[in-house]
This record gives C-alpha cells, sequence and structure tokens, in this order.
C-alpha cells in the first residue's frame, strides 16, 4: 500500500508546474470545502460554485502559501472569506430586489426533514457564528484551527460555537444544547 504523500508535498509539486499534484489536493479537500461552504450557504449550487472558486483561487495564490503543511487551514480560510463575500453581495442583491429570494429555488437535491430543519436553523445564526459551528460541530475541527480559519480570538469561536449550539437546539427544540 502506498502512502499518501503531505499536503507539503502536493503544494511543493503544484507549485513546480505539476497540475496532478494540484488535483490531487482538491480530490483531497473538495468534500469537505463543499459540506462547510453548504452550511454556510441557503442554496446548493451557490455552495458548489463557491467551492469552485475556493479551489481556483487556491490554485492562483498557491505561491502565498507559506507555511504548506497548514494548506487545509488556507483553504478553508479562502471558503471562509469566499462565503463571507456571497453572503454580503447576496444582501445587496436582496435590497435591491426584494423578489429574487422568491423565485429561486431552496435546493436541487432533495434532503431529510432533519436535514433542512438544520439548514434553516443554521441560517438564522449570525454569519460568524454560524461559521464557527459549522467548523467545530459540522467538521469536528478544533476551536483553534477554527479560530485561525475565521480570523478571530479563540474565545471569540468558543463563544460563538457555545451560543450557536444553544440557539440551535432552542430553534429545533431538542434539549438544552449543552450535550
Amino acid at each position: 500500500m502506498r502512502s499518501q504523500p503531505t499536503d507539503a508535498a502536493l503544494v511543493a509539486a503544484a507549485r513546480s508546474g505539476n497540475d496532478a499534484a494540484y488535483a490531487r489536493i482538491v480530490d483531497r479537500y473538495q468534500g469537505a470545502i463543499r459540506a462547510f461552504l453548504r452550511r454556510m450557504s441557503p442554496y446548493d449550487a451557490d455552495a458548489d460554485d463557491l467551492a469552485q472558486e475556493v479551489f481556483l483561487a487556491g490554485w492562483t495564490e498557491l505561491r502565498r502559501l507559506r507555511e504548506p503543511e497548514r494548506l487545509k487551514t488556507w483553504l478553508f480560510s479562502i471558503a471562509w472569506r469566499k462565503a463571507r463575500g456571497r453572503a454580503r453581495s447576496m444582501a445587496r442583491s436582496r435590497q435591491r430586489d426584494h423578489d429574487w429570494q422568491s423565485m429561486r429555488p431552496d435546493s436541487e437535491t432533495p434532503q431529510t426533514e432533519r436535514a433542512i430543519a438544520l439548514r434553516q436553523a443554521l441560517g438564522q445564526l449570525p454569519p460568524d457564528q454560524r461559521a464557527a459551528v459549522s467548523l467545530c460541530l459540522g467538521e469536528g475541527w478544533s476551536h483553534g484551527d477554527a479560530a485561525k480559519v475565521l480570523e478571530m480570538p479563540l474565545g471569540t469561536v468558543k463563544s460563538h460555537v457555545l451560543r450557536g449550539r444553544a440557539r440551535l437546539a432552542e430553534i429545533l427544540g431538542v434539549g438544552d444544547g449543552q450535550d
């Protein structure tokens, strides 16, 4: 069984012009990036578009990555910035055109009622809180790693996760949010 190349090795190969190395980076992280972005966006199609933007930006900015061993965190940082930018853009669009949102389908893929309820509940959280909850609870990240990606103090991330979990429990009518 062949061992998998490290992120740093793939970055070095991609920087040398090896397109296949970057394709392996995309394969390695696209599922997690898409899942994160789908929790951040009310529309799967937007999340998928953003994921493509993340990997395009990653490719064009790869030379700027100072710590290749932190590739995962760096890609999630790009995803977070793209999601925030998209959220701001959508807010401006809604102000210009209130009808836009009613014309758009909620999702193109069928989901269970529980997943729909969770997505709607996540949508009620402030964006920073939603991102912290998505990374820490949805992706299983440590608070420290999430703080780096979100460029927030560690205590702020912990607070966002605690309050977000409690708010989700309240919205969904389950427990007290404190497992």
